[in-house]
């Protein structure tokens, strides 16, 4: 009943439709987000670019249809490149990815369930990139979105004062997002700055949907 209730609202960001650029995110702020990169996927049937961010110096938090689509069935890990920092043709760093990881819940019923839309891209090498760190707490406004887009591909988006709340497992925030932004970071004020505490899956009518990263902490403590 609640994925009926979500599929509802819900606009996966591989469609343009009501969707809104993040406001440009100035050059000079660009090295401070170089965790935050492009993924690129290139497989036999398509050709995408989501967002993605380094959270270990050799893994990626991203959104799961980034890496295996909305029908479960995506590119392989060698298809798949970060592309950390990207700021007009030029990278901090670029690493192809070696395995993926999905939640196992995301297509444990055939079609992608939002509530679990969340996966882990390892890269062949440790990034020459700092990663970001994960928020441990329950997430709370305000929030940031750091995201590249379709439209805008070559530059970061940014909006560091967006409201939302959780609601049935996930968090819908008032900021607009577009195509691209996909697998972005929702980052949390935290005590060294700021800490990721959510994926960016979709757009609902009123803004944002995304995806807690509770679903990848434990995953990730057992590495």
């Amino acid at each position: 009943m609640i994925r009926a209730a979500l599929a509802s609202v819900v606009l996966f960001l591989a469609s343009t439709a009501q969707a809104a650029d993040l406001p440009v995110l100035p050059a000079s702020d660009h090295p401070a987000w170089q965790a935050v990169g492009r993924v690129n996927a290139a497989g036999y049937r398509t050709r995408e670019m989501c967002t993605g961010t380094l959270i270990a110096p050799d893994m990626v938090l991203t959104a799961a249809h980034c890496v295996a689509g909305t029908d479960g069935v995506g590119p392989r890990a060698d298809e798949i490149t970060f592309v950390a920092g990207w700021l007009r043709g030029t990278a901090a760093d670029t690493v192809s990815g070696a395995s993926i990881w999905v939640h196992p819940q995301a297509y444990a019923e055939g079609a992608l369930d939002m509530r679990y839309d969340v996966a882990l891209l390892t890269l062949e090498r440790p990034s020459t990139v700092a990663p970001l760190g994960l928020s441990d707490t329950e997430p709370e406004a305000p929030f940031g979105l750091v995201a590249y887009s379709s439209r805008r591909p070559h530059m970061l988006g940014a909006d560091f004062a967006c409201g939302g709340q959780r609601l049935a497992g996930i968090l819908r925030l008032d900021c607009a997002v577009t195509p691209g932004n996909s697998g972005g970071p929702v980052l949390v004020r935290a005590d060294e700055g700021w800490a990721v505490a959510a994926v960016i899956s979709a757009m609902g009518q009123g803004g944002a949907l995304a995806v807690p990263v509770s679903g990848v902490v434990s995953r990730l403590n057992a590495l």
